[in-house]
């Protein structure tokens, strides 16, 4: 069973996705994961669903949840999303000479 990641689609503001979890895999998802009034998984942050295997760029945000399949979830960034730079290395070597 694989983690299923649809194809982007878009609006004015935001690229879309949708990720589907397989069905067994929800049985090892933490409990504290879930809506009990709902039955549903809660909005997730990106540790979290990381952390349950779903693997996608920067910027991607778990913002809604379907309860019908409760094993889909609705994911957006910006249409723009840049990702955040890099620090540069401290211990780079340099081109400089010393004498």
């Amino acid at each position: 069973h694989r983690i299923h990641y649809s194809d982007r689609y878009s609006d004015d503001h935001y690229e879309y996705r949708h990720v589907i979890l397989p069905k067994p895999l929800l049985k090892f998802i933490p409990k504290e994961f879930f809506d009990e009034k709902e039955g549903t998984l809660r909005l997730l942050t990106e540790a979290e669903w990381r952390g349950i295997g779903i693997t996608q760029s920067l910027g991607w945000e778990h913002y809604e949840v379907h309860a019908p399949e409760p094993h889909v979830l609705l994911f957006r960034r910006s249409k723009n999303y840049v990702p955040p730079a890099q620090p540069q290395q401290a211990n780079k070597p340099s081109n400089t000479k010393r004498k």
